[in-house]
């Protein structure tokens, strides 16, 4: 079952989050910008309220919470309802996918990477913006898992376990971006983006499809 219920009754909240961590927000933003082609047929899967795919161009959007596609839709978006473990496209339909804090919700990683894979076009780029569990933030949330609005049915995952995912549907090419390397209330300025992983909480890594 999809994890909408905080979504559907909360869409508020959500929202708020984002006006409240301006800098982390545009922190992430950059991140996933520098990893994301700059052309072609783009999709956000997960697309939530498109606080990412409006800023970065990304026409069509997909997510189970019909509250969060409404705002999407006003934001200028093409939404569709569904999961990202069965996708309602075509084969070969995008030449990017990109999946924003969406991996964490999922009910299976796995079979959403396979679905990201079968409706990208050969050369295709998969774009994962995530919170490393490893990172700060990612064991913050963990602790507070069971008392938060949005993270209580989220699982996280490592870079090293997305990684073995992507690798096992069929993703290759690997690159790797990093962003937000304090506690979210030590934030007073957009964070910088660098290559890698293991010093920043969110992880954004790119695959493309061969």
């Amino acid at each position: 079952m999809p994890k909408i219920e905080p979504f559907e009754n909360h869409y508020e909240k959500y929202e708020e989050w984002f006006n409240k961590n301006e800098f982390a927000y545009q922190s992430e933003l950059n991140a996933v910008k520098e990893l994301l082609p700059e052309k072609g047929k783009g999709i956000e899967i997960g697309v939530g309220s498109g606080r990412f795919a409006a800023p970065l161009g990304i026409k069509f959007g997909i997510d189970p919470s019909e509250k969060m596609l409404e705002i999407a839709k006003r934001r200028g978006i093409d939404v569709k309802i569904g999961v990202a473990e069965n996708l309602p496209y075509e084969n070969g339909s995008f030449d990017y996918a990109l999946m924003v804090t969406t991996i964490c919700f999922v009910d299976d990683i796995e079979q959403s990477f396979r679905e990201a894979y079968r409706i990208l076009k050969k050369g295709g780029v998969i774009v994962i913006g995530f919170v490393d569990k490893d990172s700060k933030i990612g064991k913050e949330y963990q602790k507070i898992k069971d008392k938060s609005l949005f993270y209580g049915p989220a699982t996280f995952f490592s870079v090293e376990e997305v990684e073995s995912y992507l690798k096992e549907v069929g993703f290759k090419n690997f690159d790797y971006r990093q962003t937000i390397f304090n506690t979210l209330n030590k934030i007073k300025s957009v964070e910088p983006v660098k290559n890698g992983y293991g010093e920043g909480s969110f992880i954004v890594i790119r695959a493309e499809k061969m």
